[in-house]
C-alpha cells in the first residue's frame, strides 16, 4: 500500500486521530517504501508460515508481511494505534492486533492460542531502547521461531552479529550466538523513518540452533560467566571471574581445565571456550 510510506498522508493520518509520536515508547515510523518488502521477504519462508510481529506503527510492515505469510499476529502496546490500524490494514484478514506488552506476554500459551501448528517467523522494528531485552526474551522462550527478523540500530547489529573473540564482541553477543546464528542483512539509513532518529538501522536475521550445547545448571553458569567477564573486559579472566562467585584459589586450575590462558580477556574467548569452562566448573 504505497499510502502508508507517503508522508503527506501519514501526517494527515495520524492528524485526524490526533497521533503524537511518543519518545517514551521510541517510535520511528517507517517511510522508505523499500524497506519493508525486503524485510517482509527476508522473515517469510513460505505462504503457510505465521509471522510474529511487535510494534505495528500505522501498519507498514504489517501490510508487507500479511501479503506473504498465512496469519500475521502484532503483540502492540500502545492502545492509541488500533483504530489507525483498523485503517491502515482495512482488508488484510490474516493480520490481527493484541493490545500487551511483549515483555509481559507468556509466549508458549500465546503461541500456541494465535498460531496453533503453524511454523512462526518473527519480524520486527523494534525501539532502540528495548533490543536486547526483547531479542532475549524470544530466544530464552525456546520457541522453534522460523527465524528472527529484526531493525535495529546499526551499532547493535554490530554488537549481536560480531564474531566471538573479537573486540566488537560483548555479553550479548555471547548470548545470542549460544541460542542463535545471526547475520546482518542490509542497512537502513535514519532518513528513512519519521521523525528521523539520530542514527542509521540494520536488519538482521537470526536462525535458531535445534539443540541447545549446555545442560540447564551450565547454562546458568554459563551466562553468569559470561556477564561477570564482559563486566570488567579490561581485567583478566583470573580477576574477573571472582565476580561470578568463584574463589580465587581455584580459577588457575578451572582455566587450565577448560584450555584457557590466565592472562586472557573476555574479548579474546570464543563461546565455545566459555562453554568449556562452564562444564568444567563442577
Amino acid at each position: 500500500m504505497a499510502a502508508l510510506t507517503d508522508i503527506g498522508y501519514i501526517r494527515e493520518l495520524l492528524a485526524r486521530h490526533g497521533f503524537q509520536f511518543s519518545k517514551a515508547l521510541g517510535q520511528n515510523f517507517l517511510v522508505n517504501p523499500s524497506v519493508c518488502p525486503r524485510m517482509a521477504e527476508a522473515a517469510v519462508s513460505s505462504p503457510e508460515t505465521g509471522v510474529l510481529e511487535i510494534g505495528a506503527g500505522i501498519g507498514v510492515l504489517t501490510y508487507e508481511l500479511a501479503q506473504r505469510a498465512d496469519k500475521v499476529v502484532c503483540v502492540e502496546v500502545d492502545d492509541r494505534l488500533p483504530p489507525i490500524l483498523a485503517e491502515t490494514l482495512a482488508g488484510c484478514d490474516n493480520a490481527h492486533i493484541v493490545l500487551s506488552d511483549i515483555m509481559e506476554v507468556d509466549l508458549p500459551p500465546f503461541m500456541a492460542e494465535h498460531f496453533g501448528n503453524r511454523p512462526v517467523a518473527v519480524c520486527a522494528n523494534l525501539p532502540y531502547y528495548i533490543t536486547s531485552p526483547v531479542i532475549m526474551r524470544l530466544l530464552e522462550s525456546r520457541y522453534p521461531f522460523t527465524s528472527i527478523t529484526v531493525m535495529v540500530q546499526k551499532e547493535a547489529a554490530q554488537r549481536l552479529c560480531a564474531e566471538p573473540g573479537t573486540r566488537e564482541a560483548g555479553a550479548v553477543t555471547m548470548a545470542v550466538r549460544y541460542y542463535a546464528h545471526a547475520e546482518k542483512l542490509f542497512d537502513v539509513s535514519r532518513g528513512s523513518f519519521m521523525p528521523s532518529p539520530n542514527v542509521d538501522s540494520a536488519v538482521i536475521r537470526l536462525t535458531l540452533h535445534n539443540q541447545p550445547s549446555c545442560t540447564p545448571a551450565e547454562e546458568k553458569r554459563l551466562f553468569s560467566l559470561v556477564r561477570s567477564a564482559f563486566g570488567q573486559r579490561r581485567k583478566t579472566l583470573s580477576n574477573s571471574l571472582m565476580a561470578a562467585g568463584l574463589a580465587k584459589a581455584e580459577i588457575p586450575a578451572l582455566l587450565e581445565a577448560a584450555g584457557i590462558a590466565p592472562t586472557a580477556r573476555a574479548e579474546q574467548l570464543t563461546l565455545e571456550d566459555f562453554i568449556r569452562l562452564a562444564k568444567t566448573i563442577p
